[in-house]
């Protein structure tokens, strides 16, 4: 198994860093070509499309027997299966609104699970040349070296990440959570958004950030970043305050 898991690792990074360099050159063009998904601040560009099929294709000529898992393709109808098998969960663009708009925190996501426990995790961070990896029992790494959460335990010392999107895009829902970020902001030393989950998971697990909360979103936003976390001594929990089960939301 762990001479299977560095290969995957080492394909997965080859097509990664390929999906970084289209993310590098594409980010601050002119005019992007912008799609909306399930509401008017849900969007799809034709660079979510394209490297999601890189991504998809090359783990496929690699490894035919495994499965995916992507948002685009989950978005536009293909119904994911959740299997033992080995299945890539795949965010070609995550932070799509900071990529529409230039802002720099745009990320490529993708875990891998079998026996639908995460094994292997990266998070690109192409704009800043930050690669998170983490291989299950091997710790967690950026650009090689590597990395642990903080050691703050006290909410009133922590530097809180949060996002407003998600399900704060619902009107329904928006109430709720502005409460949940009231009751935070009462009680930690502050707070930061980086617009993109795998951006904000990776920080924790770099230790620039101590800790983040989000409701609503999907498998395909926290599967690397959980184990990246964990690898790095942190945990990744529900809002029910149990451990993270990797199966598609």
């Amino acid at each position: 198994m762990d001479s299977s898991l560095d290969n995957f690792m080492c394909v997965a990074l080859k097509l990664t860093e390929e999906a970084g360099k289209i993310i590098r050159e594409r980010i601050w063009e002119v005019k992007q070509d912008v799609q909306t998904k399930s509401h008017i601040h849900d969007f799809v560009t034709k660079t979510d499309q394209e490297i999601e099929k890189l991504l998809i294709t090359g783990l496929n000529s690699k490894f035919p027997s495994h499965k995916f898992i992507g948002e685009e393709t989950t978005s536009a109808g293909v119904k994911p299966e959740f299997t033992d098998d080995p299945t890539w969960i795949i965010d070609p663009v995550d932070g799509t609104l900071n990529f529409v708009h230039g802002y720099p925190n745009v990320c490529v996501s993708i875990g891998l699970t079998i026996n639908k426990e995460i094994v292997l995790g990266i998070i690109f961070v192409p704009i800043s040349f930050m690669m998170f990896t983490a291989i299950k029992g091997r710790g967690a790494f950026l650009n090689g070296k590597p990395i642990h959460v903080s050691k703050v335990s006290d909410l009133k010392d922590a530097l809180l990440s949060v996002e407003f999107s998600g399900a704060a895009t619902y009107k329904e829902r928006l109430s709720s959570h502005v409460t949940h970020l009231q009751t935070f902001l009462s009680q930690v030393h502050g707070m930061r958004s980086g617009g993109s989950a795998a951006f904000n998971l990776a920080m924790v697990a770099l230790g620039g950030a101590d800790c983040y909360f989000e409701a609503g979103i999907h498998i395909w936003d926290i599967a690397a970043g959980a184990i990246i976390i964990e690898e790095a001594g942190g945990v990744v929990l529900d809002p029910s305050g149990t451990a993270l089960i990797p199966t598609y939301v």
